[in-house]
């Protein structure tokens, strides 16, 4: 088993992959912020120590954006919490649960900004396409998904990248660092149909590393 306290460590390196890919994260997620305005309300799932969102919240002295993080390892969500206190956010929750249940999200639903990073590249390729499908059951008209992936080969982005066109959703914004030692990509999607019902006990995806 991974130890997902420990991998957060590689954030503090600021030439490693996870730094690198965080700072674009934390652009597009700027980004989604200033389409949808400082009372969107933001959704992340499998949020760690929540680095996403968090410090970019703090920068923009956003202390009343709701935000729910969903964390399952109750050292990352006890970190994300204590970031978020000292920061003054007090419109971000963290709550400790599993974030591949859709029963984890029911009070940070419907969502403005949802963010799926670091999940895709620890699962399957059928959970990838079941969790993007059902992404419109926790989002608000038009919301922003925000997705990373690593970058193995291009059909694997790609195949990404329809089925949220399949899922009713538009591409805003796409990045991949495919120079990169370790290459990576970072995605925006915005629904552009219409959003559907909170469907409860769902299960989107099963890790598999």
């Amino acid at each position: 088993m991974r130890d997902y306290v420990a991998w957060h460590n590689e954030y503090d390196e600021p030439d490693s992959r996870l730094a690198r890919r965080l700072v674009v994260v934390q652009s597009q997620f700027g980004a989604a912020l200033d389409h949808h305005g400082d009372h969107a309300r933001i959704l992340s799932l499998c949020a760690g120590q929540g680095r996403d969102v968090i410090g970019v919240l703090a920068e923009r002295r956003l202390t009343a954006t709701r935000a729910l993080l969903i964390e399952l390892d109750e050292r990352n969500a006890a970190v994300a919490e204590r970031a978020a206190r000292e920061a003054g956010l007090k419109g971000v929750r963290v709550l400790c649960a599993d974030a591949s249940d859709t029963d984890s999200a029911r009070d940070g639903v419907p969502a403005d900004i949802v963010l799926a990073c670091g999940i895709f590249g620890n699962i399957s390729d059928d959970d990838i396409r079941n969790a993007i499908a059902h992404l419109p059951s926790l989002c608000a008209e038009g919301a922003d998904v925000l997705w990373t992936r690593g970058w193995d080969d291009e059909a694997e982005t790609s195949s990404v990248r329809a089925w949220f066109r399949d899922a009713g959703f538009a591409e805003v914004a796409f990045e991949a660092r495919v120079l990169e030692p370790t290459p990576f990509s970072v995605g925006t999607h915005r629904l552009a149909t219409r959003a559907r019902p909170f469907a409860p006990g769902v299960r989107l995806f099963t890790f598999v590393r």
